[in-house]
Formats: C-alpha cells, sequence, structure tokens
C-alpha cells in the first residue's frame, strides 16, 4: 500500500474513534432520566461523565458483566473488529468478520506488492538503459519489463472490498445494539457518521435525505472539479518552469494564478463537505434526543384586573409616590 492509502485509513480510524467519544461523552442514554436534586459524588461524575472510554466497563461487557453504552462498544469495534458481534452474542458472525477482512487485506497486500514489485523492476531497467546508452552508445539488448497495471487494480478493489467488510461489521453492530429507547441517540449518531442520511431515516425523517444527499453531491462535485483543475495548472505551471521547449500557450504567470484560484476553491470544497456531513450528524442526534418532547397545543392567554402593590412587588418605586398607596392594573398571563 503507499503512503497515501496509509494516510487515508489511518485518518478513518480517528475519525470513527472521535464519533465513538462522541457519542459516547455527549450523547449519554439517561441525560434526561437524571435528577437534578440528588447530588452524585465526584467519582460517580467521573465515571459517567468525564471518561470517554473505560477498560472497566469495556471487558466487563464484553464478558457480559455489565452493560455497555453504545459508543464504548463502537471504539471498541473500530480498535478490534468484531467487538460489537461478542458483546451482541452474535458469535456466528466473527469468522465471517475476520475471514472476510483478513482474506480480502491479505490478497490485495499480495497484488499490491506484485504491481510494487513490477513497478521497482521497470525502474531499475530504466536506469540501467540510461546508463549502458550513455556509456556504450547502442540500443540496450535486454527486454522492456512489463508494469503488472492489473495487479494494482486487483490489489486496490481487494482493498477496498476488505474496507467494506470493516465498515459492514461496525454498522452491525450498531444495528444489533439493544436497547429501549426508539429512537436511540447514540444509535442515530453513529447510523449518519456511517452512512449519511440513514439517521434521518432512523428518525422517520425521510424529508431530509434529498437535502443533506444534495449538498454532499454538490460539494463533492465542486471538490473534484476544482481538485481536478489545480492539478491541472499545477502541471502546466511545473512544465512551464522546468522546460525550456515547452508548447504550452499559458503562460507561468497565469497558470500559477489558475493554479492558486482552484486551490483555495478546493479547499473551500473540503470545508463546505465537512460542514455538510457534520451538521447531517448533529442533526440526527437532535432530533433523535427531542423525539418525546411534548409540546401541548393547550396555548392561552388571560387578562384580568388586579391591584399593583409597588413597595410589595418591586424593589424599586419613585419616589415621588407613597409606598402605602395601591394602584389599579391589569395582570396578562400565560399558559403553555
Amino acid at each position: 500500500m503507499n503512503s497515501r492509502f496509509t494516510k487515508y485509513i489511518l485518518s478513518c480510524l480517528v475519525g470513527f474513534l472521535g464519533l465513538a467519544g462522541f457519542s459516547h461523552a455527549q450523547f449519554k442514554e439517561d441525560i434526561y432520566a437524571q435528577d437534578p436534586n440528588v447530588q452524585e459524588n465526584k467519582q460517580t461524575q467521573r465515571d459517567t461523565s468525564d471518561r470517554l472510554f473505560s477498560f472497566k466497563e469495556y471487558f466487563g461487557g464484553l464478558g457480559h458483566k455489565n452493560t455497555l453504552k453504545i459508543g464504548t462498544m463502537f471504539a471498541g469495534s473500530v480498535i478490534l473488529p468484531g467487538t460489537a458481534q461478542i458483546y451482541n452474542k452474535d458469535y456466528w458472525k466473527l469468522p465471517i468478520v475476520y475471514g472476510g477482512i483478513g482474506s480480502l487485506a491479505g490478497t490485495g497486500g499480495y497484488y499490491l506488492h506484485k504491481y510494487t514489485k513490477s513497478k521497482k523492476a521497470y525502474d531499475q531497467w530504466e536506469t540501467e538503459k540510461l546508463n549502458y546508452e550513455t556509456e556504450f552508445g547502442q540500443t540496450y539488448p535486454y527486454k522492456t519489463p512489463v508494469i503488472d497495471y492489473k495487479a494494482k487494480t486487483t490489489g486496490t478493489w481487494l482493498m477496498v472490498g476488505a474496507g467494506l467488510m470493516y465498515w459492514g461489521s461496525l454498522l452491525d453492530g450498531v444495528v444489533c445494539y439493544q436497547s429501549d429507547r426508539h429512537p436511540h441517540p447514540g444509535r442515530a449518531t453513529l447510523y449518519s457518521a456511517l452512512l449519511p442520511g440513514l439517521g434521518q431515516i432512523y428518525n422517520g425523517e425521510l424529508y431530509k435525505v434529498p437535502i443533506y444527499w444534495g449538498g454532499l453531491l454538490v460539494s463533492v462535485h465542486f471538490l473534484t472539479t476544482n481538485h481536478t483543475n489545480y492539478i491541472r495548472f499545477k502541471t502546466i505551471h511545473n512544465e512551464v518552469t522546468t522546460s525550456s521547449n515547452s508548447s504550452s500557450p499559458i503562460s507561468a504567470e497565469t497558470a500559477k494564478w489558475y493554479r492558486d484560484v482552484y486551490r483555495r476553491y478546493r479547499d473551500y470544497s473540503i470545508v463546505a463537505t465537512a460542514l455538510v456531513y457534520f451538521l447531517q450528524v448533529i442533526d440526527a442526534n437532535v432530533f433523535a434526543y427531542m423525539h418525546d418532547f411534548e409540546v401541548t397545543d393547550d396555548i392561552s392567554m388571560n387578562i384580568e384586573p388586579t391591584i399593583i402593590a409597588p413597595d410589595n412587588a418591586y424593589a424599586l418605586h419613585s419616589g415621588g409616590v407613597n409606598p402605602s398607596q395601591n394602584a389599579v392594573g391589569i395582570r396578562i398571563g400565560l399558559n403553555f
């Protein structure tokens, strides 16, 4: 695997861990069930709010000695695939998860190594050819080695399959998580994190899916277009500035200007894509929490006369008014 692919995988893992901690710390299941008049001790407060991940809770949950919060279970599955299946007692899925990820990743790594080996052989042949023709002035007699691009394609798709298998194990763990609450805020959050729009479907808000998917598609479209143009003008600029016989009709200054413009637009597109993505995650969580929020239609207003006592009802009164005198006024009451 090349370094760019490795960085992408590590970024995804860090993002999943961050979302797991986010759902654990911010979206606790019992947040509205707590009694504000009951004072908890400091140890209990640390255990319930400050700690993002508890190994005691994690291993106890795997042994089915205690209940795991969905965020803790998800974080464990990110680091160790199959954690959610063990906690959910879906043991028959473990061979599928480990067998699928292991076989696809292993075979994909083999084909990518095969491609890398053929590429190195070709680069070595080119170097030797150049040295030979420079030294002897003759055509290099050895046959050109073939770069195995088919192995690269096969290996890449196999690694993508391993990633999808890994993603599927995370989604399966969230789907099979047992909870008495519906909709479950943590589940809605992780649904939208794993597949944008799925949290809205889970909350029964289907009309939001086209909105968020439209925003993501538009953002990704501009991201792809701006990145393509950035690479194009960057290549032209490098060619014009490094080659004395360049045939490009675009000057170095013009290419540099367009390169910088498209790079800035590409960065804006990245920010827009991230904003839409995180907005739909937050939306799924908030509306899952507010699902049971009651808004009564019994809203009324009544107006009635009343006696106003300035010296008793208010701390401030005009110095020229006798505090012992009451005033007649009206009182407006709102009930909702």
